[in-house]
């Protein structure tokens, strides 16, 4: 009788547990993202004019409250469903490295970053002498799929793999997968925003590689904050990870060389996760215990015989982590990210 009753529990348990599984800062983002897209569902908005990132705004009327509002917002039910799902395992994985309040730093960090590299490339296009075209000033841009392509960046680089798999479909050097991915979506999806997407992985690697240290403050500084009353409520949330529980090294890792292939943000991955919502009809003993094992794993769900992958892996992160704390550059880890959509041809 055990198997049937988890049989029939299982689609209301194991959604349970992986939202319960998701940390604090990563579910903030999808509620608040959730939530905004259906207010404006519900009340018609559909401009986004006032809101989205417009370079010609920005900077002729100082309107930078866009660089955050920017990123809250999306188009679409499929363009806020596609961006949270893909923000849901990277987001998890990097926030359980670096904490939830250096993750939080991290995004504000990278949306000014993606901002000024959007303005300067705008600006270029727009004012060079050989030939300029002033379309990419007057883009409005919103989403959060530019923040996307940092996080991909930076969770490429600290996976250590050679190659990724695009959308369970072929593999790719680890280098030129985001690249790749930037290519797929511009030509597979319409009204998306190059710019938007390529800035985003500008940000992503120079965090990665150490550009944005000097900006980042030290272990002390997220230490405080967490101490302090005024965040007393979420720091007491089981799903909250303190920045003393992330990655106490500071020092931005950069790529490395290990040779096993991983699926990162692919549609397979996206498919497994959903998958393994559904209830069985038959329930083993072996695959029972390997449900006791699901809360706490970001990656994947419910999924038994990659637990021995996984092991390996976090082992081999943990070990490049340790070796990074040795580093003569120590600062802080963290993640950046600014999403870009365009709001004039909504996707």
């Amino acid at each position: 009788m055990r198997p049937n009753i988890v049989s029939e529990a299982g689609l209301q348990t194991r959604l349970g547990q992986w939202w319960e599984s998701i940390p604090f800062l990563t579910s903030a983002v999808v509620g608040v993202c959730g939530t905004i897209y259906l207010i404006c569902l519900l009340v018609g908005y559909d401009s986004f004019y006032e809101i989205c990132f417009l370079p010609s705004a920005v900077l002729s009327r100082f309107q930078v409250y866009r660089i955050f509002t920017s990123i809250i917002f999306h188009g679409s039910v499929l363009h806020v469903l596609f961006n949270m799902m893909a923000l849901v395992p990277l987001g998890s994985e990097l926030e359980r490295i670096m904490g939830s309040v250096r993750m939080l730093y991290i995004i504000f960090l990278l949306a000014i970053s993606n901002a000024l590299f959007h303005l300067t490339i705008a600006l270029l296009v727009a004012y060079n002498p050989i030939h300029s075209d002033p379309y990419l000033m007057n883009e409005c841009a919103i989403g959060f799929s530019g923040i996307l392509f940092s996080m991909i960046v930076i969770e490429t680089s600290l996976s250590g793999h050679q190659s990724r798999s695009v959308f369970g479909l072929f593999n790719v050097p680890a280098k030129w997968y985001v690249w790749i991915l930037l290519v797929v979506f511009q030509v597979v999806m319409s009204n998306v925003s190059l710019l938007g997407h390529l800035c985003g992985i500008l940000s992503g690697f120079a965090y990665t590689y150490g550009l944005f240290n000097f900006l980042i403050p030290g272990p002390s500084f997220y230490s405080t904050i967490e101490a302090s009353s005024l965040f007393s409520t979420c720091v007491r949330r089981p799903k909250f990870i303190l920045c003393t529980g992330g990655n106490p090294s500071a020092f931005i890792p950069t790529y490395s060389s290990q040779g096993t292939a991983s699926s990162g943000f692919s549609a397979g991955s996206i498919w497994r996760n959903l998958s393994s919502w559904i209830p069985q009809r038959e329930t083993s003993a072996q695959s029972a215990q390997d449900g006791h094992m699901f809360p706490g794993r970001g990656r994947t769900l419910g999924s038994g015989r990659n637990t021995a992958s996984d092991a390996n892996s976090e082992s081999n992160l943990q070990v490049r982590l340790l070796d990074n704390s040795n580093s003569e550059h120590p600062s802080d880890m963290a993640v950046i990210g600014t999403g870009q959509q365009l709001s004039d041809g909504r996707y």
